[in-house]
């Protein structure tokens, strides 16, 4: 089974409803309540494996809306506007979690947020709202790195015999998300601005 655009069908268009109440998008909504549940159990109660738990579930989540949106034909416009929403909050929450909880560097965060921030300024300045790009393979990979060296490194967090080896292997695939990060927000930076400059040509055209 294929993991990136997982329960397509080949040769049928994929159709973009104007639904709301869908599977994929509860399962999105389950994604953003994770993000608190998440904050609380690491700051306040210093669970980390439970926290591991939520991280697990939130990434799930993830690939199983996918899934079944392009599986059983519920794709949705709301879903294509909130899914990546949902990725790009819990990704930061979850930073500045792990930041205030002593487990990553500010740099860390910094890595992950000004990249967003440059293309949320152009995305509003050429668009006020979502520019309706489709999702790239390196966004979807690079979000893939990002959900899974994210539980690795709060699991390194336990006493446990391989602690060390963990760490380690969290911070490869972290690097490597944070290299795909700063791919696909090169590719989105100008995919937005070629897509802006056509919209403002065409609406001087049409004036």
């Amino acid at each position: 089974m294929k993991f990136i655009g997982a329960g397509s069908r080949p040769g049928r268009p994929q159709v973009h409803h104007d639904l709301v109440f869908t599977i994929p998008n509860l399962l999105t909504v389950v994604r953003f309540m994770g993000v608190p549940l998440f904050m609380w159990l690491v700051l306040a109660e210093k669970e980390y494996g439970a926290g591991v738990v939520v991280l697990t579930v939130m990434a799930g989540t993830d690939w199983i809306d996918g899934y079944i949106a392009r599986r059983f034909d519920q794709t949705s416009k709301l879903g294509r506007v909130l899914d990546p929403i949902a990725d790009r909050l819990a990704l930061i929450a979850v930073a500045v979690t792990l930041v205030i909880a002593g487990v990553v560097h500010w740099l860390y965060l910094a890595a992950l947020v000004i990249p967003d921030a440059i293309l949320l300024t152009l995305t509003l300045s050429y668009f006020r709202g979502h520019p309706d790009l489709p999702v790239s393979v390196v966004g979807k990979v690079r979000t893939g790195l990002l959900l899974l060296g994210t539980p690795m490194l709060v699991l390194s967090r336990l006493e446990t015999s391989f602690s060390d080896e963990l760490f380690t292997a969290a911070w490869i695939v972290l690097g490597l998300g944070l290299v795909g990060h700063w791919i696909a927000a090169y590719n989105y930076f100008w995919a937005i601005l070629r897509k802006g400059r056509m919209r403002a040509h065409h609406d001087d055209g049409t004036a």
